[in-house]
């Protein structure tokens, strides 16, 4: 029986709301079929009553547009991977400020940021506050990027003798972001310069920090058992480790499980030049107006619909010369130019 080559990567999602009320976690992914290069955008948003679930999705739908313009030319992308990364960070971060402008109600709103972009064997990303990129290989399991959290200088000071470690482990500021997009300047931005080289069987772990209610041993303890089974299955052990916890403060959980089958590379001088397929998007930020927009419809003089509308100021005047004549619906002259309203009309700024 005839089966297809496994693709080069192997890519799963899993999300859960945990013990939340809502959900402000934002995730997807884009690995087509048969692609040498995908990434994933992560967004995890903060603010509660101020719309952290608004924050999310507003950065994930800026990053994945930009991204997505970009990779439509994977060479051109790699030329200048760090600064493009940067700036879909920056898009996003603008489009929030624009937000908390027009919507002073949704101020102190923002959401962390974490993409990782893969081409054949390379890992580009850019993270901004504390989601996690891990990578587990060879039965270990690693953060690759930074943590824009207080956990880390924390941890130091239990390291360094200053602090007890169960007063570390459950201090109050460990969760307090140091760096995160939210319309203001942006503290800390980790996006290296070079990529990171995959190997075949690397497994890449890209998550919210809900993931991280259990522990690191407990993660790769599921990674290693499954590390041969498709990416659905160890998403779906991940999701079962954290419904047995069943820890009533469960932040959301989103994470994608990428498996690296192919970490093969096509030989430079294969590659047949060409013009950069890469588009320019338009640098005007897509909003959603607040009211709707009244657009006029404009008619042709000549057309049945123009005549039919030039007739009725006729027919009402002969209604009101006869009683009993059946009553006319009210219509609009041309020159009023009658007018439709959409369900939903994005505008752009």
């Amino acid at each position: 029986m005839w089966r297809s080559r496994e693709p080069r990567y192997d890519v799963a999602s899993g999300i859960s709301q945990g013990a939340r009320d809502y959900q402000e976690d934002a995730i997807t992914s884009d690995f087509p079929v048969g692609a040498e290069a995908g990434f994933v955008v992560l967004a995890d948003g903060m603010g509660g009553h101020a719309a952290g679930d608004v924050a999310s999705k507003i950065v994930l739908t800026e990053v994945y547009s930009e991204l997505k313009f970009h990779f439509a030319d994977v060479d051109a992308f790699e030329t200048r991977a760090p600064e493009i990364l940067r700036g879909v960070a920056d898009l996003a971060n603008e489009t929030l400020r624009q937000h908390t402008r027009t919507h002073p109600e949704t101020q102190g709103m923002g959401a962390t940021l974490v993409v990782p972009a893969l081409v054949e064997n390379r890992l580009w990303w850019i993270s901004v506050g504390d989601s996690p990129l891990f990578l587990y290989r060879g039965g270990k399991l690693v953060q690759l990027n930074e943590d824009h959290s207080m956990a880390p200088q924390i941890d130091f000071m239990v390291k360094s003798g200053l602090m007890e470690a169960e007063v570390g482990a459950n201090h109050p500021d460990r969760n307090c972001l140091i760096s995160v997009l939210m319309g203001t300047r942006i503290p800390k931005i980790d996006c290296p310069a070079k990529p990171y080289e995959l190997k075949a069987g690397d497994i890449v772990v890209c998550s919210s920090d809900g993931l991280q209610f259990l522990t690191n041993a407990q993660i790769e303890r599921v990674l290693h058992k499954y590390r041969k089974s498709r990416s659905t299955e160890i998403a779906e052990r991940l999701l079962e480790e954290l419904n047995r916890l069943a820890d009533p403060d469960q932040d959301n959980i989103s994470f994608t499980i990428i498996k690296v089958n192919d970490a093969s590379t096509r030989p430079k001088e294969n590659r047949t030049p060409r013009p950069s397929m890469a588009v320019t998007r338009p640098k005007r930020l897509t909003t959603v107006a607040s009211e709707p927009m009244l657009l006029p419809l404009k008619l042709n003089p000549e057309s049945e619909v123009a005549r039919e509308v030039l007739a009725a100021p006729a027919r009402e005047a002969d209604a009101e010369e006869d009683p009993e004549a059946e009553p006319v619906v009210d219509a609009v002259a041309v020159d009023d130019q009658p007018t439709v309203t959409p369900r939903r009309v994005a505008t752009l700024r």
